[in-house]
């Protein structure tokens, strides 16, 4: 398998966890990509039609694209630990789901000020975004801390990933105030050796 990744994506980052997670890693290649919307640069076009990062070439079918979809087909090889079955299944995928959103609106902030013209960006837009990574930390903080404590999965992995890109792009906003139990939770998902492994430099 090839994997192109980018060393700061947190989406990457999600499949390179299920990697290490699941002793796949020393199965895939693994290639660095970078690009933006505007510019695709080395992201591999050709096999993700998108232009986005992750990408996983495999050699028994098409790329396959979109972390969830690659975390999904990983953990199946590796024996499927990381999707445990229903019912617990749709807290897992739901989690998942949380963990993606909080990362796509905080890149999103990242792009608003990196790659939009300084006269075209929207601060009302930039706090939008924000407003859904607080809602969701705080459902997390409120409702999701027993899941969060219970066997891995997806669905904490995503998560850890999301408030590490938080910590490494936005942390001039303080994520953690007023949210002990996730505070918590994170520094010792954090201190995981896959997470430890994968940790993004700015």
């Amino acid at each position: 398998m090839r994997l192109h990744q980018g060393p700061t994506s947190p989406f990457a980052r999600m499949v390179m966890v299920t990697l290490h997670e699941t002793g796949l890693l020393d199965r895939a290649e693994i290639v660095t990509a970078q690009g933006t919307p505007l510019d695709p640069g080395t992201i591999p076009v050709a096999q993700n039609p998108l232009g986005k990062i992750p990408t996983l070439e495999r050699p028994d079918g098409p790329a396959l694209y979109d972390s969830r979809v690659i975390c999904r087909y990983l953990d199946d090889l590796a024996g499927g630990r990381l999707y445990p079955p229903p019912p617990r299944l749709w807290e897992t995928l739901t989690l998942e789901a949380t963990g993606h959103g909080v990362a796509e609106a905080a890149l999103a902030m990242v792009y608003e000020g990196r790659v939009r013209p300084q006269e075209a960006r929207s601060d009302l837009w930039v706090e939008g975004q924000w407003s859904k990574i607080a809602r969701a930390l705080d459902a997390i903080e409120a409702r999701w801390m027993s899941h969060l404590a219970g066997p891995l999965d997806l669905g904490q992995i995503a998560v850890g990933c999301a408030l590490g890109y938080l910590d490494l792009r936005l942390d001039d906003r303080a994520w953690r105030r007023g949210r002990p139990a996730l505070d918590a939770w994170a520094a010792r998902f954090l201190a995981r050796p896959s997470m430890l492994a994968t940790r993004p430099v700015a």
